[in-house]
This record gives C-alpha cells, structure tokens and sequence, in this order.
C-alpha cells in the first residue's frame, strides 16, 4: 500500500496538478486503465527528451525514418508475433479481473523470479504460495496465454494489427533503405512514434501503458562487420554498470558491477565489438539526464528470458522507489532473424550479395527507448522537497519553460519594461513566461515547482540602471546583468550538452 512518504505518488500529485501528467484517461469518463495524457508542461519536457535523443542518434550516424502504426496480420505472423508475442494471464474465479501471472507472483513475492518459467511452473507457485485475487481474494484460475497485439480492421475485411513495435516497421523497408544508402553496409536508421499492447490490468501509471511512444534504433550490419566495427576503438574503454547474466546465476544477487567495454567483450559477456557500441550509445544518453552514478545499471537477460527474435538482450533499468529498477531501454541483438523472417513469408529476397558471389541475410542489433518511461524517471528523481518548496531540479535544457519573467511591481512603468523583455526572450526561440500576480515570492515559488531554471525580476534599480535580477532555481542565488546580457546568458546556460 502506497505511503505517506511514497515518492511516486507525489511525483504523480505534482504531475497532474501542475499539468505533466494528466488519466487515466479519459477522465471525465472515468479513465481507462493504461492510457494517459500528457499536459502543457508534460508535452514540453516529451518533446526536449525526444530532441535531445534524436540530436543524440544523429551525431551517431543514424537517420531518422517514419512507418504507417497499423500493419496486415501477415507482417506480424511473419515477426513471429502472432505465436511469440503472448503473456501468461490468470483470471479470478470469483471476481472475473484478469491478471498477468507472472507480474502477480513477483508483486506478492518479490523474492520468485519468474523469467523463462512456464506455465505449470507458474500455476505450481501460485499454488503453492497461495496467491488469490488482490481485489476480492479469489481463488485464481490456471493460467492461460494471451496475444498483447491490438487488432483492428482496414476497410471491409482486411485484419491489420497495431504495431506493438516500431522495430518490425522498420524491418519491411529493408530494401528500400539498402538502396537509399547505396547498397553499403552498415544502415543506421530510427524511429520515434507510437506503438500499442494490449497489456493486462496495467497497474503502473506511465510505466505500463498501452499506447506509449518509442525511438527504436535499428542497425543493419553484416556478421563479419560486426567484429570488425570502426567505433568500437573509440569507446572500449568506457566504464559501464553492468549486472551480466553469468554473475545473475553465479551470485543470485541483483548487484551490478562497473566493467569496461572492451572487458565485456573479452570476459565473453558481449560477442563483437558492435553490440558493445551499441551499448554504448543506448546507456550514455541517460548520463545527460541527471541519473545518479548508482541507479542505473544494464542489466542482461539471462537465455530462458530472452524475446524470441533475440540472440543476446540487455536493459537499461533505473531504480524506482516504489516499483524497483524499471526498464526504460533495451539493446538486442536480433541476429538475421527479422529480415530472413520476412524474406521468407514475402518471397521478396532481402539478402545482400557479397563479392564473392554469394548472398547472406543482414544481422539487425537494436536500441529500443522507451520515451514515457524516461520521462516518469526524469520527474523522480527531479523531485524535491524541504522546509522552503517544493521543486524539480529538471535538468535545465529539459525544462518545458525556460525562463519565468516578473515585473516586481504591477506599477511604474515595471510591467512594461517587463513585458519588453519577455518578447525579446520569446523572439529568441526560448519558451518563457510573464506573471505579475502573487507577490514575487509566491511567483518564484510556482516556478520551482515546475522545474523552471531561471527566473528575471524587473525592479526599480532597472529604472536607474537597465539591469535586472536573474534568479537560479537550484541555488536561489540572484545575480544582476544588463538587460543587454540576459540573451547570451539564457543560450550559455539554456544550451544542450550534444
């Protein structure tokens, strides 16, 4: 049961109140479990983790592409989600709500890890541990398998799914990207858009959701390229927290290690340099945004947790108060499953021919973010509270609102020079505020709650001077500066890091 001191749930409060965060959704309808809205402010800071990703992606060499959402069945039974795609559900006898078996298990007790369990080992647990119904203490039912796949129909008659990835979207195009980039070897493509699961009884807010955003990056390498991949020089030596699967089995402990890349790779925790990279590029996105050294960490899939597509998996887990290490990033190496998957069930050859005359089929290694989830992990541990306010110390070029202008007084010309200033800010590309009501302590206070980094008061010494006071939202420390100087003050600390 959620507590006084529970760090989501004030997250949360804040979040809606203050426009964040807004369900579920549709509210006035009574919401429906694993669909949220994003507000004003959650939109805002959305798309600054979206710009910084994608700025980040493309200094990496990606390109950015966009796919239809809604696919034929076909291309999802050529993935191999229509038979692979599936979680173990129970229902409750007496109350008839539905449950994902193994999610129960590991919220009623924690210390059963159910990945690569399967169905009898689940129902023996249940049994044995006496798990019912958490809303009405039902006894539960045995469990069964259940598509996460949202279906729907095109037309009259034609049966199309809801992509519950990008990925795969990303995967028909093969062809046509591979003679874009001139037939050369690797392809460095992403998405970012919408993808749909029809997940059962979602009971994690933003972190279980429905309809979610994702930025998928997907490679398509050559296996030999991948051992002999040019980046991989440049990163090796790069100390990554890591909880390989070998010290999960060895140790049974959830304590992460820091190891170099080019360690991973000798030890025989990762196979080829290129996943290594990869690795690389997915975790160091999250050190822009303010995690702290200790709750982050890679985290990979043992075998028997694998998705079906996959030849080696790791997640980039932040650790959450309430719900433990959350997953907000996955780096695959789908090997040539994907593109052989779909030459076979299109009859369309998506090999490439190689100087000696033969044909091999590309290997794909993936970087798969979830954006909401980043988001929720933002706000976390942006969160702050003290005897004085309450406050996000977002990072500060994530802010949705940059910069917060007051005039001191609403008298004496101070609004007018006020709002002079707010224009020029505005005119500048930079996402400010005006606000004269409230004394100016309860307009700084409104500020810090939102995570705005800078504050400018227009007061009476601006009248003798042309300076006014810019206030820092971490420190609370005022400085004065020219009006002259406020542009280049607000680009030299506003600015992204890449």
């Amino acid at each position: 049961m959620p507590t006084k001191n529970d760090l989501y749930m004030k997250v949360m409060t804040l979040a809606k109140r203050r426009g964040y965060i807004w369900g579920p959704s549709p509210e006035i309808y009574g919401g429906l479990s694993g669909f949220y809205d994003i507000g004003p402010l959650g939109k805002g800071l959305k798309t600054n983790i979206e710009k910084l990703l994608r700025r980040w992606l493309v200094k990496n060499n990606f390109w950015e592409i966009e796919s239809n959402t809604i696919s034929p069945i076909s291309v999802w039974i050529a993935s191999g989600h229509v038979e692979g795609f599936v979680d173990p559900i129970v229902e409750c006898k007496k109350c008839g709500s539905i449950y994902r078996a193994d999610k129960l298990i590991e919220e009623f007790r924690p210390h059963i890890k159910t990945f690569g369990l399967n169905f009898d080992e689940l129902n023996k647990i249940i049994k044995q541990e006496n798990i019912r119904c958490p809303k009405c203490k039902g006894e539960l039912s045995e469990v069964k398998e259940y598509n996460l796949m949202l279906k729907t129909t095109v037309g009259l008659d034609s049966d199309c799914i809801l992509r519950p990835e990008t990925a795969t979207t990303t995967y028909v195009l093969f062809n046509r990207l591979f003679t874009f980039f001139r037939e050369k070897l690797p392809i460095y493509v992403f998405q970012m858009g919408k993808a749909y699961r029809n997940e059962i009884s979602p009971r994690q807010g933003v972190l279980r959701l429905r309809e979610f955003t994702q930025a998928e990056a997907q490679t398509f390498i050559l296996p030999e390229q991948k051992n002999n991949f040019p980046y991989f020089d440049e990163i090796k030596d790069y100390e990554l927290p890591v909880l390989p699967y070998k010290l999960q089995q060895s140790s049974n402990k959830e304590d992460f290690v820091y190891m170099k890349i080019y360690e991973l790779l000798e030890e025989g925790h990762i196979e080829n340099p290129a996943f290594g990279w990869h690795l690389w590029v997915g975790f160091k996105f999250y050190e822009f945004l303010n995690i702290p050294k200790g709750s982050i960490r890679i985290r990979q899939h043992v075998p028997e947790e694998r998705a079906h597509y996959a030849r080696d998996a790791w997640d980039i887990e932040v650790m959450t108060q309430r719900f433990g290490w959350v997953e907000v990033c996955g780096i695959h190496d789908r090997g040539d499953y994907d593109l052989s998957r779909h030459q076979e069930f299109s009859k369309q050859r998506l090999s490439v021919r190689l100087q000696d005359g033969t044909y091999v089929v590309p290997h794909v290694l993936e970087i798969a973010y979830g954006i909401e989830r980043t988001l929720y992990v933002i706000l976390e541990y942006a969160y702050r509270e003290d005897e004085k306010r309450i406050w996000l110390q977002l990072p500060r070029f994530l802010a949705p609102i940059q910069v917060g202008v007051f005039p001191l007084m609403k008298k004496d010309k101070l609004p007018e020079i006020a709002k002079e200033i707010y224009n020029k800010i505005k005119n500048k590309g930079f996402f400010a505020i005006y606000d004269e009501d409230g004394s100016i302590g309860r307009r700084y206070r409104r500020m810090d709650e939102v995570g705005t980094p800078f504050e400018i008061t227009i007061d009476y010494q601006t009248l003798e001077d042309e300076t006014v006071t810019i206030r820092d939202r971490d420190t609370m420390k005022q400085i004065r500066v020219s009006e002259d100087e406020i542009i280049s003050y607000l680009e030299k600390h506003l600015s992204f890091p890449i």
